[in-house]
């Protein structure tokens, strides 16, 4: 294969997910990975209500809720594993279609995605190999030309393509190739992880517990059942070789109630970096950087996958539309400035709660028991926390000035009892309070279309989840982006202003001759 439209390096969540997204699309794609099956020990653990609603759109949805489990919330304890503060989730899925709070093993999913990889003929992956090389020069069948070897024979190969993403972990070739470097957000703490096996279920809070203490601060979930792990924070000076089994054992003693640790299987023991940084740039003219390769995010809130399927899902529509002739290279500069400043308040966010779990000393942490005892008492304090501080996309070319609706993803209720997801199919939709559209120029109409126009009506949504958002913006309508982003809002369906909104990101959809 010597041209290919997309090549994506790395074949985990994010890049697997990237070359579906582009597959179902039309884009056909090659995927390059160092593993040549899957890596096999766990890592991320856990996924989101929108996570899961971005997944279960690359037609796995079933295979997903073989592999997980919906988690009740997380729980802040103190040293004693005295409940601080509660965070519960809905198991239930009433706001995107799917619980709020999934967990997982890593190697269950990734199996998952290489399977639905196969399934698609628009994609071939190869395992086993690395990359050496990333160029961007003229004259080649492609923007960029990637040289990579076979790991096995040395044997070495040459692909052009017209675009790369690379996603590519923490130590991201690709991020050196195009010369961008990690802007560290000043958060670094060295953490020992254990991942357990145990026969008989642990008489334990069956979601995430972060244990608050500056001396030991730790994590405590249950993955999947008879799964568990646990994470501790290693103080100055402390190294993770040091750990012996009986002090591992030790440590997760408070958890194991009755439960004999001889029975139990240490699966994993490790220590791992966590850290808060971004990328300075995440594109260089036809290359990107996407998951670990662009963020680091610590993980307390459970959002460091999460964080580069968003990518994928912000990246792929766009990049499809641009290698369709149907928009310009604006369009992609869009994706590095939405992404990065919403993956850096995300970063912020987890920071934040790593501080509450490990920063102060003695005396603040009788401060930090007090404070979150009481804002644990207030009404609606969690959701109301949560709605401010979650990041939403800037205003910009994908994004309604002015619009407090607009750059935040569309609830999933179900319009006569299907997922709004499946009634709004790949392309743009726009959401309005009753059935069709006002009368527009043909060629506006047209324009629409082109892109895959959908239309939807709230008052077909039982639970009265869209017809809230509406009144909560003073709304009659809303346009919604293939990724499930609102991109405005308005008392009535603007097609000519939402089309201006839309060309001034380089989206033509047709040229003026064809819709003549």
């Amino acid at each position: 294969m010597d041209h290919v439209p997309v090549l994506v390096i790395g074949a985990g969540p994010t890049g697997a997910t990237a070359a579906i997204m582009l597959a179902q699309r039309g884009v056909t794609c090659l995927v390059l990975d160092r593993w040549p099956q899957v890596y096999p020990l766990p890592r991320a653990v856990h996924f989101d209500d929108e996570v899961f609603r971005a997944l279960a759109g690359l037609g796995i949805e079933d295979r997903l809720r073989e592999i997980s489990r919906p988690a009740p919330g997380m729980q802040l304890v103190d040293n004693q594993l005295r409940v601080l503060a509660e965070f519960t989730r809905d198991p239930v899925g009433l706001l995107n279609g799917y619980p709020q709070a999934n967990m997982f093993d890593q190697p269950d999913l990734e199996q998952v995605l290489r399977d639905r990889l196969a399934e698609l003929a628009g994609v071939q992956l190869r395992g086993g190999v690395e990359v050496y090389a990333i160029d961007q020069v003229p004259g080649g069948p492609g923007a960029v030309r990637v040289r990579y070897r076979e790991l096995a024979t040395g044997a070495e190969h040459e692909v052009w393509a017209d675009a790369v993403l690379g996603c590519d972990g923490a130590n991201s070739f690709t991020r050196t190739s195009i010369g961008a470097g990690l802007h560290d957000l000043g958060f670094v703490q060295q953490w020992l992880i254990v991942d357990v096996h145990s026969p008989q279920p642990l008489n334990a809070y069956a979601g995430a517990q972060q244990v608050c203490d500056h001396d030991r601060a730790a994590s405590y979930m249950m993955v999947t059942p008879g799964r568990y792990r646990w994470e501790f924070r290693l103080r100055p000076g402390e190294q993770a070789d040091d750990v012996t089994e009986a002090q591992v054992i030790g440590l997760i003693r408070p958890w194991l109630g009755p439960i004999d640790p001889a029975t139990l299987t240490i699966l994993r023991r490790t220590w791992y970096t966590f850290r808060g940084a971004v990328a300075d740039r995440w594109q260089d003219r036809r290359v990107f950087l996407l998951g670990d390769a662009a963020h680091l995010t610590p993980p307390f809130i459970g959002q460091g996958m999460g964080a580069g399927i968003r990518d994928a899902a912000n990246l792929t529509w766009k990049l499809a539309l641009v290698l369709a002739g149907r928009a310009d290279d604006r369009l992609l500069d869009t994706y590095e400035a939405e992404r990065l400043p919403y993956a850096r308040r995300m970063i912020q966010m987890a920071m934040l709660i790593g501080w509450i779990m490990t920063g102060g000393s003695a005396r603040t942490a009788r401060l930090r028991r007090a404070a979150l005892a009481a804002i644990a008492r207030l009404p609606g304090v969690e959701r109301k926390v949560v709605e401010s501080a979650w990041p939403a996309y800037r205003c910009g070319p994908l994004v309604a000035a002015r619009d407090r609706a607009a750059g935040r993803l569309c609830p999933q209720p179900r319009l006569d009892g299907e997922l709004l997801d499946r009634s709004l199919g790949t392309g743009f939709a726009i959401i309005t309070r009753g059935p069709g559209l006002p009368a527009y120029e043909p060629a506006i109409r047209a324009w629409f279309d082109a892109l895959g126009l959908t239309l939807a009506d709230a008052s077909t949504d039982p639970s009265g989840v869209l017809t809230r958002l509406l009144d909560q913006h003073a709304a009659d309508a809303l346009l919604i982006r293939p990724d499930r982003i609102i991109a405005a809002s308005g008392d009535r369906p603007d097609l000519r202003a939402w089309q201006r909104l839309l060309q001034a990101a380089g989206i033509k959809a047709l040229s003026e001759r064809q819709i003549a």
